[in-house]
C-alpha cells in the first residue's frame, strides 16, 4: 500500500509541474537527475532523487528564466539553508530547515535583515 500511495505522489508532482514539455531523467550514478520545465519549454526546476527521493541540491526558476530559490533536500525533506528570491528582486528570503521544518527565516531587503 505505501508504494502504491508513494508511486501516486511522485506521478502527481510530475504532472503538477511539467504539464505540456516531458520532464528529463538522466542516471548520475546512485542519482538520477530531473530537469523539470514551464509550458513555454524554460526551465522550471532542476535537482537529484536517490531512491526515489529528493535529495541534494533543487534550484528553481520562475518561466522567464530567473532564479527564484535555491536549497538542498535530505531523503526528501527541505534542509539546511534555502533562499527564496522574490519576483520584484528587492527581497531574498533565507529560511532554515532542520528535517523539513523551517525554523528560522530572515528576510533581507536592501542590505537589511529582518527577523
Amino acid at each position: 500500500m505505501k508504494a502504491i500511495v508513494l508511486v501516486a505522489a511522485v506521478l502527481l508532482n510530475i504532472g503538477i509541474f511539467a504539464q505540456d514539455t516531458e520532464p528529463i531523467f538522466e542516471g548520475k550514478g546512485r542519482y538520477i537527475k530531473g530537469t523539470y520545465f514551464h509550458d513555454n519549454g524554460l526551465v522550471s526546476h532542476t535537482g537529484h532523487f536517490l531512491d526515489g527521493k529528493l535529495h541534494g541540491e533543487w534550484v528553481m526558476y520562475n518561466k522567464e528564466g530567473k532564479k527564484i530559490a535555491l536549497g538542498e533536500y535530505e531523503e526528501g525533506r527541505r534542509t539546511g539553508k534555502w533562499f527564496f528570491w522574490q519576483e520584484e528582486g528587492r527581497a531574498l528570503r533565507e529560511v532554515t530547515y532542520i528535517q523539513g521544518r523551517p525554523v528560522q527565516v530572515i528576510t533581507w531587503n536592501n542590505s537589511e535583515s529582518m527577523l
